[in-house]
């Protein structure tokens, strides 16, 4: 059994050579059109699901303070 520790640090890093794909930039265009019809569609989702469960809160309330009035 070997007890490597700190002795045996390497401290050689290696790196790839291949920078072919990296050092492209991407040649993608973006519908920003697109982008807010997609961000208004979930703000929409978020906002009907809040809007739901404030209802459901409002009712509960109401109906718990219905029943404690009697």
């Amino acid at each position: 059994m070997k007890n490597k520790g700190f002795t045996d640090l390497n401290t050689e890093i290696e790196t790839p050579n291949d920078f072919s794909e990296a050092g492209k930039p991407l040649k993608r265009r973006v519908d920003i059109n697109l982008l807010k019809s997609k961000l208004q569609e979930t703000e929409s989702r978020e906002f009907k699901k809040n809007l739901i469960i404030l209802i459901l809160l409002f009712t509960m309330l109401g109906v718990l303070g219905i029943n404690l009035s009697l």
